[in-house]
């Protein structure tokens, strides 16, 4: 199982989203994303998406007064 680290800080939605995305292609089943990001919007759109992509999130958490982490493992 490998981890990609993925820093969408500074960027606003949807691309935070969209790179996620992405970034989940290249990755093989088993393999987790760690987001960091501090699009408020973000913190709805990345936990829906990996619900809706069947992407169990096996961390999230707020780092900072305006930044949070996730990880997605890729199904």
């Amino acid at each position: 199982m490998a981890t990609k680290v993925l820093e969408t800080e500074g960027q606003v939605c949807p691309f935070p989203l969209v790179e996620a995305k992405a970034a989940m292609d290249g990755l093989a089943p088993g393999d987790e994303l760690v987001i960091g990001f501090d699009c408020t919007q973000a913190t709805e759109s990345l936990p829906l998406w990996a619900a809706e992509q069947g992407y169990p999130v096996t961390h999230f958490d707020r780092v900072g007064d305006a930044s949070w982490t996730i990880t997605v493992q890729k199904a």
